[in-house]
């Protein structure tokens, strides 16, 4: 049903081309991409030499040599996109917002870098200086990703939350980083609350003890971002192709999301703290 809506909405040069029918349909070739980061390979090419063509021959009985199904990959960004969009959370009403690097190499080989050359940016995080992309994220109490954007990582953290946030409720938790009257002021305007550590310079804000709890559990997201590193494999730079950086992002992206233990916040728990 997908893919006949994804052909008429694709936009044409004029120019002809040749439709090639694959012998790998789509949806196995996005199965593929998911399962890579499911079983927590590090490299595509091992899993798919040593893994699916020896062990997987009777699920896809037409596997293509390693260097086509590379080819075929850019294929699976728009479908992965879509299919996150059907797997992603709902906004509950106790959401949290930060941003995480995506670097896509080492800060001595800038210079020499050519793959991202021309969308890619310096930028600072609290764990120092990065060259590559920032991954804005909001999830919810579940641990469930409910919004994203990438963006180049010189970006400021605040800059794509009001878009991120359109059609979300309740309160939004995120660190010092967010502080801005013009980002509260826009949040407020979207029915939304905007709750932030204070820094020592600025006054006393009332806060109830269920917000005061929830503020020191908003490392939740940081366990977050650290599944979709370091099991989800979101972030490396062996990249050679930005189109295949946007397939491993999503697919790592879908597998989290069928994860079935996702860390949450305990809020049974928070709210009996609360009351203490």
């Amino acid at each position: 049903m997908f893919e006949p809506a994804l052909e008429h909405r694709l936009l044409e040069t004029g120019a002809k081309k040749r439709k090639r029918r694959s012998e790998l349909s789509l949806s196995e070739l996005m199965t593929l991409t998911v399962l890579f980061h499911q079983l927590r390979f590090r490299q595509f090419k091992s899993f798919y030499l040593a893994y699916v063509c020896r062990h997987l021959r009777a699920e896809f009985p037409k596997l293509p040599s390693y260097q086509r199904c590379v080819e075929l990959l850019p294929r699976c960004v728009v479908p992965l996109a879509a299919l996150f969009e059907v797997l992603k959370g709902q906004c509950d009403g106790i959401s949290i917002a930060d941003a995480t690097s995506l670097a896509v190499c080492d800060n001595r080989r800038i210079a020499r870098h050519r793959v991202f050359a021309d969308s890619a940016m310096r930028g600072k995080t609290s764990m120092g200086w990065f060259y590559g992309f920032k991954l804005h994220t909001i999830i919810n109490s579940k641990g469930e990703l409910i919004r994203l954007k990438l963006t180049p990582g010189n970006v400021d953290d605040r800059q794509p939350i009001p878009d991120l946030c359109k059609r979300m409720f309740g309160q939004l938790f995120a660190d010092k980083g967010y502080i801005a009257h013009w980002l509260a002021e826009a949040l407020a305007q979207q029915n939304l609350q905007l709750i932030t550590p204070l820094k020592k310079n600025m006054k006393p804000v009332p806060r109830t003890e269920f917000e005061k709890a929830i503020l020191r559990q908003r490392s939740l997201i940081e366990t977050v971002f650290d599944e979709l590193k370091n099991l989800c494999q979101i972030e490396h730079t062996r990249h050679r192709s930005p189109f295949n950086f946007l397939v491993n992002l999503m697919a790592g992206i879908v597998a989290y999301c069928l994860s079935d233990n996702k860390p949450t916040l305990n809020l049974t728990k928070i709210n009996c703290l609360a009351e203490v």
